[in-house]
């Protein structure tokens, strides 16, 4: 089954830390480019990071530079989020994507909390 599934969302005090994976599965992972999303309430869902696959080139919203990084482990079929200096801005559920030949793969997305 080709699915993403995200995991290591909760609630953060602000500038506390965060990281979050995402597990893929039916698919050859390793072949494709892996994005972060999140969708604040009330906002449209918008681009974090992405990781290319081969030399893993990095990319960043303007807003997280700096302070999110993010990772993959083809050995494990997962892609990583690490969120430092967490604000309460970035409050928002955070999606896990993949934009394949056959479709567009989203995850369920993993809610993220900051608050104190």
């Amino acid at each position: 089954q080709v699915q993403l599934v995200e995991s290591g969302g909760g609630l953060v005090q602000p500038g506390g830390p965060l990281r979050l994976s995402c597990a893929a599965s039916g698919f050859t992972f390793s072949k494709y480019v892996m994005n972060w999303y999140r969708q604040a309430p009330g906002k449209e869902r918008e681009f974090m990071a992405a990781i290319t696959s081969g030399y893993s080139t990095t990319y960043y919203a303007e807003s997280v530079k700096g302070r999110f990084t993010i990772s993959r482990s083809n050995a494990k079929n997962t892609v990583y989020l690490q969120m430092n200096n967490l604000k309460p801005e970035d409050t928002a559920v955070y999606y896990c994507n993949s934009k394949l030949p056959s479709q567009n793969l989203w995850g369920q997305g993993t809610q993220v909390t900051v608050s104190s």
